[in-house]
């Protein structure tokens, strides 16, 4: 009987010191409103995992060029909200703003490779202001009945104080920016790794596109619009901290979210093949003359990509 009751006692001890432990929150608070937090990432950035790859045991490799298009739904998140005052949620283009005028350094582009050079110099903090314009200011647009013009100074997104040398966020130009910033030029590495036996992709930079800067009615002028398109470029690794500390906006669960940085990680937004590195340094529409063919090679580059680490272990 003793022994019964020992046992009984301990078991309560047990549940008692189990509850004491986990402090149960409802998910309604004391108004009545639900605890979806939206801001609990003070130490998030110092989280992200860093897989380290030796050289040694990387015995292939191969560059891809992808777009990424906010029209299509699976990146909807990234796209919205496309207000710059929202409370809760920054769209991607809001993230990276914000991150450059916290100091994270950019690069130009290459205006005959497009492909980044993230080893240059990066750009000075006081022309960063030209490249957050919504308007481009040597442009033509008597033909556009929809477009209103917009001073220079209120076209700047991104405003620079040489005395106190910050920078900072206007945010007037903000929707009529973001209004054109449907897609982005991401270079990323797939390679396998003897060592894990297994393939991977790494995105190794990304770069913002005005989609009113690419044309598409002659194929001939594609590549020439898409270089005049780019932005910049960043480092994804240097702007993963900031994707880090970001929920992207619900989509039909409020309960269920993701940092930016998971939803790149875990690649939950859809793209499309632009270009790959090859010996003739061409890119898709470099030589692809129909839509057709274009599709025709994207396909080709991803086939080939899937196949390669399962023909690695035929016999």
């Amino acid at each position: 009987m003793i022994k019964k009751i020992s046992i009984i006692a301990c078991m309560l001890l047990g549940i008692v010191t189990a509850q004491a432990q986990h402090k149960v929150v409802s998910f309604f608070d004391e108004v009545g409103s639900a605890r979806i937090q939206t801001e609990e990432f003070s130490q998030a950035h110092d989280t992200i995992v860093m897989v380290d790859h030796r050289i040694d045991d990387v015995i292939w490799a191969r560059y891809v060029y992808r777009i990424i298009d906010m029209r299509y739904k699976q990146n909807y998140q990234l796209y919205f909200p496309t207000k710059s005052d929202d409370a809760d949620y920054r769209n991607l283009f809001k993230v990276i703003t914000d991150a450059v005028v916290d100091g994270l350094p950019i690069y130009e582009k290459n205006m005959e490779t497009i492909k980044p050079d993230l080893h240059q110099d990066p750009v000075s903090r006081s022309i960063l202001p030209t490249l957050f314009m919504a308007d481009d200011p040597m442009a033509d647009y008597s033909d556009d009945p929809s477009h209103f013009d917009i001073a220079t100074s209120d076209a700047m997104l991104v405003h620079y104080d040489s005395i106190a040398d910050e920078l900072s966020f206007h945010f007037y130009p903000f929707e009529q920016l973001v209004k054109n910033q449907l897609k982005y030029l991401i270079q990323e590495v797939v390679f396998f790794d003897k060592h894990t036996s297994r393939l991977h992709t790494k995105i190794m930079a990304i770069a913002p596109l005005q989609a009113d800067k690419i044309s598409t009615r002659d194929n001939s002028n594609i590549m020439a619009s898409l270089r005049e398109s780019i932005m910049f470029w960043i480092s994804f690794d240097q702007l993963r901290p900031y994707l880090a500390m970001q929920y992207a906006i619900p989509n039909r669960n409020e309960v269920k979210r993701v940092t930016f940085d998971e939803f790149f990680q875990k690649r939950l937004f859809t793209s499309y093949i632009v270009g790959e590195g090859n010996m003739y340094n061409r890119w898709i529409p470099d030589y692809a003359g129909t839509a057709e063919e274009v599709k025709k090679e994207q396909e080709r580059i991803a086939t080939e990509l899937l196949n390669f680490e399962q023909d690695l272990w035929e016999y």
